[in-house]
């Protein structure tokens, strides 16, 4: 199931929204307000994305075994900090 941020958007719909803007402003034929509209609500979304990414980030985590071979339940932040 997909990550739902505030507003009850999905992870996968706000990144289309945000696809959308990015192309919209990449055509070129908006108005300077318009463009400017568009900008704002692409930070958002940006900012928003982020911050579910951030939320999953803390809740992965990683099973591994350890040495006696049983599983062991471990944060993807300690796994990065053993690299």
């Amino acid at each position: 199931m997909a990550k739902t941020g505030k507003k009850g958007l999905r992870f996968e719909e706000r990144l289309a929204d945000l696809e959308a803007i990015v192309a919209r402003l990449e055509d070129g034929d908006v108005t300077l307000e318009d463009s400017l509209d568009l900008f704002q609500k692409g930070t958002e979304q940006i900012k928003e994305l982020a911050r579910i990414l951030e939320e999953a980030e803390r809740k992965v985590e990683i099973l591994t075994r350890d040495a006696s071979g049983s599983l062991k339940v471990k944060s993807l932040e300690e796994d990065r900090n053993e690299e």
